[in-house]
């Protein structure tokens, strides 16, 4: 004869088991010691250490020095425990926005402010935000949350995670976080698509005035123009100085101007491309740091 009591543990057991499952891994430990940069993974509520985080040195960064100086000011204040702003750095592709995040977060925290973090949100996760704020204002640091290249297009809602991140609502955003955001579009919106918005809508100057309204909560806006041969070269005599390059000045003028011209354009992206295909050439191996 079956145990009633029995059966009926079994079953208790195989509804907490099914319970588990339907409630997914449970959230992730976050060591804070184990990096200086990280990666936001909503999914396990998971802050994932980046061991050697893809940068160069900020001395490195060229024909950006005026946003260069503002975004390092910025960045100090806050590592100091002061007021800072919120920061978007928009323009042309390749001018080292991203670049210049990651160094200036590396520089700061070598001149003695090392409970400065940097923890990257991919832009399909800004809709997490919310729980990512939770973890973070609990975090004894002072923390710059980052997303590269972030923009919105037509019916996407995720700005809104985006708006209340940067207010923080009724609570406030933590004291000790920042956000700082790249982008080649100022108002994060495609043109075509506020032009299409403003024209259909009973009222144009309302029509898509809560999504540039976004851009607004950012209290810096740094922008980044398209460089000048002068500016593209002495990015290309920064790189080979730093990295001993053993070629003529001459010779790496000439092959730096070819090769944006057969790129198209000029940019610290093209000037760093350029300079791995040469040391790659001359038999020496470079690493950003």
């Amino acid at each position: 004869m079956t145990d009633p009591i029995n059966t009926l543990l079994q079953e208790v057991r195989r509804l907490a088991d099914a319970l588990e499952r339907l409630a997914g891994p449970p959230p992730a430990f976050n060591d804070w010691e184990a990096a200086d940069c990280f990666v936001w993974a909503p999914t396990r509520l998971h802050l994932q250490p980046v061991p050697r985080p893809n940068r160069v040195a900020l001395s490195l960064i060229r024909g950006v020095d005026r946003v260069r100086d503002i975004l390092h000011e910025n960045t100090l204040r806050f590592a100091e425990g002061l007021s800072a702003n919120n920061v978007l750095l928009w323009g042309a592709r390749g001018m080292g926005k991203s670049s210049l995040v990651k160094a200036v977060h590396a520089d700061i925290r070598a001149a003695g402010h090392e409970k400065l973090k940097l923890v990257e949100v991919h832009r399909e996760d800004i809709a997490t935000l919310p729980a990512l704020l939770d973890i973070l204002k609990a975090a004894p640091y002072r923390v710059i949350a980052f997303c590269d290249d972030l923009s919105f297009d037509h019916d996407d809602t995720a700005y809104k995670s985006l708006k209340a991140a940067l207010d923080g609502g009724i609570e406030g955003r933590p004291d000790n976080v920042l956000f700082y955001a790249t982008s080649n579009r100022r108002h994060l919106l495609p043109r075509h698509m506020m032009e299409n918005e403003q024209s259909t809508a009973i009222n144009p100057s309302e029509a898509v005035e809560e999504k540039v309204s976004l851009s607004d909560r950012f209290g810096l806006w740094l922008g980044f123009h398209k460089c000048s041969q002068d500016d593209y070269l002495g990015m290309i005599d920064g790189y080979a100085s730093h990295f001993d390059l053993g070629i003529s000045r001459e010779k790496l003028h000439a092959e730096a101007l070819e090769w944006a011209t057969t790129r198209g354009a000029r940019s610290g992206r093209v000037a760093w491309q350029y300079i791995q295909d040469l040391a790659s050439r001359l038999g020496t191996r470079i690493e950003r740091q």
